[in-house]
């Protein structure tokens, strides 16, 4: 029977989420303490062997990979490859010297939630201008969405097609995948994978920087779950 193991990061803290800020598709970089958040993770996930990587088209979340990448025993290179140009970046039969070099997708399908007006907004404003009620039914329901946005079913809509597309087929060849992203596109995959209800999806929390690894079957059932929270 063929396994995978899927290694699953939110990006660490952004500065908007320093500032209680909504971000979704607003393109700032990790805080400080973030950027602490992915050398954590990097440590952690050091003795893991990644066959390919895949990361939004967000800065915080490709700042994130990299310092993870940049403590990993075995990636000693990576390569750049950009979702709907990849034709050009793979374009050449790739040769000996290319098996140690980590491929890194670049996919905006894997972006955060666009959250539309709310974007920019302090949370503690945005109460303010909308009411707190709204925007707690904004933030916590499974399909509702802000003004001009996205809602977490509309997330999931185009998570789960670029799961199924692009990352499969490296867990069908037994591949260890690293995915560093956002806390709704993350899970909305952890739904996906775990069978969750919406219900259940809503009541998950997805800490920033924290490694999610989980062990898959041939059919990407999940055999085994753990948190890697510890060095």
């Amino acid at each position: 029977m063929t396994q995978s193991l899927l290694t699953l990061v939110r990006h660490g803290q952004s500065i908007w989420n320093l500032q209680n800020r909504f971000t979704g598709w607003i393109d700032v970089s990790l805080s400080p303490a973030g950027v602490e958040e992915a050398r954590q993770a990097g440590r952690r996930l050091a003795e893991e062997r990644f066959q390919v990587a895949f990361t939004s088209t967000l800065i915080r979340s490709q700042e994130t990979l990299f310092e993870i990448l940049r403590q990993n025993r075995y990636a000693h290179g990576f390569r750049r490859i950009h979702e709907g140009e990849s034709a050009w970046y793979e374009h050449f039969q790739p040769g000996a010297e290319d098996q140690t070099t980590l491929r890194v997708y670049f996919a905006e399908a894997l972006n955060e939630r666009f959250y539309g007006d709310l974007q920019g907004l302090n949370k503690d404003q945005a109460r303010a201008q909308f009411g707190a009620e709204q925007v707690k039914l904004w933030r916590r329901s499974y399909d509702l969405s802000p003004p001009n946005g996205e809602s977490l079913a509309a997330t999931t809509s185009r998570v789960i097609p670029f799961f199924q597309d692009r990352i499969v087929p490296h867990l069908k060849q037994g591949e260890h995948v690293l995915i560093c992203a956002h806390g709704n596109s993350l899970r909305a995959l952890i739904m996906h994978l775990e069978k969750m209800t919406p219900q259940e999806i809503l009541a998950y929390e997805l800490a920033t920087g924290i490694p999610v690894q989980y062990r898959l079957d041939e059919k990407q059932a999940v055999l085994a779950q753990k948190v890697l929270d510890s060095d």
